[in-house]
């Protein structure tokens, strides 16, 4: 797939669900289906993602990641492309889910790297790998060392690359914001159609300089439109336009991370749920819930920037 068909396909602004959950805990189905319909008829993304990092997919059963993957699927009824999360602590499991992803219709996985294990760059190319000759659906490799504790090295994504169906990947670029230049120089004589997409809200702007085709955005159940017109602003030259158009989604992304969170989860729910009225409920445990100070910062800067009255 060439980055041009790749955007053509599934755009530039591609967005991880949140998984609503009810006071139980239990996922909420229904409120899944009103947030996909809402940010579908409000053109907020170019695509949905199923079980990422915002879906809280570490958290949830493989059972339920079926699920959610069927509904979104039936819900979007093709009026956005649904991309699969399906990465696993183990290769077995990822390979049993991205075969599930398949069943359903679905033709590209986002699959994070290997979480708990810390595994050698040699035990990450065989992981993916292993994934890719299992499956004929397309591969986004997912590298967010904050979170599973190793880099996907940019040797091993050359490597990589040379695998048909492992078509780029999404960098977390707030550890290494300069690593995007790095995979644009590691994957080009092997696959020079190898796409690069930013995982990070706030490093929007200095991943796309550095020619990100796009984001991966939790932020985007409330600033889809924002999010477009920066790349928008860039994309013509307006590069102070583009940077005034950012500052918003900045200070959202850092009231997100107050109190040294680091997954946004449990003050960005609140947030989606005051802008857009649907009840997605709190984050499941052990992610604690938002304080009464945190909620207060949140909806000082949400009314700051125009999101709330």
């Amino acid at each position: 797939m060439t980055r041009k068909e790749f955007s053509e396909k599934y755009g530039q602004i591609l967005l991880p669900l949140v998984t609503p959950f009810d006071e139980k805990e239990e996922i909420d189905y229904k409120v899944y289906e009103d947030l996909i319909e809402y940010l579908i008829k409000n053109d907020l993304c170019d695509s949905l993602i199923v079980t990422g990092t915002t879906g809280e997919a570490s958290l949830c059963t493989f059972d339920e990641r079926v699920k959610l993957m069927e509904t979104a699927v039936r819900v979007s009824a093709g009026r956005k492309p649904v991309i699969a999360g399906t990465g696993c602590a183990s290769t077995k499991e990822t390979v049993a889910l991205t075969k599930k992803a398949e069943e359903l219709g679905i033709d590209l996985c986002m699959v994070v790297c290997p979480f708990y294990n810390k595994p050698t760059q040699p035990g990450v190319y065989n992981h993916y790998k292993t994934i890719a000759e299992s499956v004929g659906v397309n591969i986004l490799l997912y590298n967010i060392p904050i979170f599973v504790g190793i880099n996907i090295d940019a040797p091993t994504v050359h490597e990589l690359a040379k695998i048909p169906n492992i078509i780029g990947i999404k960098d977390e670029a707030g550890i290494n914001p300069t690593q995007v230049t790095d995979y644009f120089l590691a994957t080009e004589d092997v696959n020079p159609e190898f796409v690069i997409f930013n995982g990070d809200d706030i490093m929007l702007l200095p991943t796309i300089v550095q020619g990100a085709m796009g984001i991966v955005s939790g932020g985007a159940h409330i600033f889809g439109h924002e999010i477009r017109a920066i790349m928008q602003a860039f994309a013509a030259g307006e590069n102070e336009k583009a940077k005034e158009l950012f500052v918003p989604l900045y200070r959202f992304c850092k009231s997100c991370g107050q109190n040294g969170r680091i997954l946004p989860n449990s003050i960005m729910r609140p947030a989606i749920e005051l802008v857009t009225g649907i009840k997605v409920g709190p984050a499941r445990s052990p992610l604690a819930p938002i304080t009464d100070e945190e909620k207060a910062v949140l909806v000082d800067v949400l009314k700051q920037v125009g999101k709330l009255s």
